[in-house]
């Protein structure tokens, strides 16, 4: 018996799927984003402190390019066993685990006064967060048909770039507690960012709903559609699970493909996470705080630009490889001009490739989320999160390395600016669309939100 056959869609099917989407996201979405907004803060707040931890824990700019890239290393070790145990315990405990782990080791980063000791903590912090964005996706497809993920994934990623608009303003302000009862001012930020993490993650416990038969403030019509719905489209994914194995979908050429992607798109992303308050300390005449609130404007500009694609990666999403391509090249436009011109040029080089990064993560996310079958969902999420956010490891060691040698950040700026315009070439000159055109059911869905 069919999945179908097993559940009569009734003619008020559709509108049952919407009330219950309606109510995760005004449930469920408004925490997964303050989640993710705490993550990149306490991910990106070395950024920010790289001058002190240099004069107080004599950490080069290599070194700091490592330990920065470490964190990618821990990451991407443990990323698929934490997906497999969020798919066994669910997402209440597992994303909670995952936050109240990662902020006390947070809280350990203020106690740094050695390279060794940097470099440890950023790899354990990787193992502490892995598994986290992944899943976060996951949780998506234990909870919103294909007509919607592209939305809530905009959504979710629209919060991690609202993260430096909150991340620049309070770590520069709590820099200047500098001195305040004998601490350090980066020693202030890594105590208070990873203490609010850890807070948080006590209420996200309180908050989360694993699956939609545990959502008590759905009702049976809304449970029992949504169920029918994903279950559908699993049975549609897993299809092709069926004809290759599961062990052999792993080896799959469009997973590779995906980690590829991802590899190159995390290169551009972390090495502006981790340099951008940098290239904008060279305009003069600014302190922390000022400098921290520069750093949100580009951000704010990529959140403006996800909200308009919001609904625009689920109505095409067979040209999304092609929108993808196009927002890499923006991306590579935005790090070639910041090698160009004045500070104030630089900076607005700095908004376009924050723009590029962001709205490709849009347009990239969808496409895994609804081709991967729901026997794999799990690990191939996080296996394509994991080997592609190696490149977070690779781009900011390899910038460091030549900041160290060369005095100056163009020849990284150089580097992701060949990467991004060959992968973003490639991607429109490719013939294969992906993911295939979505069928009838979820053409009525996109139809009924549409408006």
């Amino acid at each position: 018996m069919t999945v179908q056959q097993s559940y009569d869609l009734a003619a008020d099917h559709d509108a049952h799927i919407a009330s219950a989407i309606a109510k995760f996201f005004r449930r469920i979405i408004p925490m997964l984003a303050l989640m993710l907004i705490v993550n990149q803060i306490d991910r990106a707040n070395i950024g920010f402190v790289k001058a002190e931890l240099q004069t107080d824990a004599g950490i080069s700019a290599a070194a700091f390019g490592l330990g920065a890239g470490l964190f990618f290393i821990g990451y991407a070790l443990f990323e698929v066993p934490s997906n497999m145990m969020l798919k066994k315990l669910g997402a209440r405990v597992w994303l909670t685990r995952i936050m109240i782990t990662w902020g006390i080791v947070v809280v350990l980063n203020g106690f740094v006064s050695t390279p060794l000791h940097f470099y440890v903590l950023r790899f354990l912090l990787g193992v502490a967060e892995a598994g986290f964005f992944p899943g976060v996706l996951f949780y998506f497809r234990q909870w919103v048909p294909n007509a919607w993920r592209g939305r809530a994934t905009a959504m979710v990623l629209s919060a991690t770039a609202s993260a430096f608009l909150f991340s620049g303003p309070l770590t520069g302000a709590i820099l200047m507690l500098h001195e305040v009862n004998g601490l350090a001012g980066w020693k202030w930020v890594m105590f208070l960012e990873g203490g609010g993490s850890i807070v948080i993650g006590l209420l996200a416990a309180l908050v989360l709903v694993s699956k939609p038969q545990d959502a008590k403030w759905l009702n049976p019509a809304e449970q029992r559609a949504l169920q029918a719905q994903l279950a559908l489209e699993d049975a549609a994914r897993d299809v092709h699970a069926k004809e290759h194995g599961r062990w052999g979908l792993l080896r799959d050429r469009s997973l590779l493909f995906y980690c590829l992607i991802f590899f190159t798109m995390t290169m551009t992303g972390y090495t502006l996470v981790f340099w951008l308050p940098q290239i904008i300390q060279r305009i003069q005449g600014y302190n922390s705080f000022e400098i921290g609130l520069l750093t949100a404007v580009p951000w704010l500009c990529a959140i403006v630009a996800l909200f308009l694609l919001g609904k625009t990666t689920d109505r095409y999403r067979d040209k999304l490889d092609k929108g993808l391509g196009l927002a890499m090249l923006i991306a590579a436009c935005g790090t070639f001009m910041a090698t160009t011109g004045t500070p104030w040029f630089g900076f607005v080089a700095m908004i376009v490739a924050c723009i590029g990064s962001k709205v490709s993560a849009a347009f990239f996310w969808p496409m895994p989320q609804s081709e991967l079958p729901a026997s794999i969902a799990a690990p191939g999420i996080a296996l394509i999160n994991s080997i592609g956010n190696l490149g977070g490891f690779f781009a900011p060691t390899v910038f460091g390395y030549l900041e160290l040698h060369t005095g100056s950040t163009t020849g990284g700026l150089y580097a992701l600016t060949s990467v991004s315009v060959i992968t973003g070439v490639w991607l429109l000159l490719r013939r294969k669309p992906v993911p295939p055109a979505f069928g009838h059911t979820e053409r009525n869905h996109v139809r009924h939100t549409s408006h």
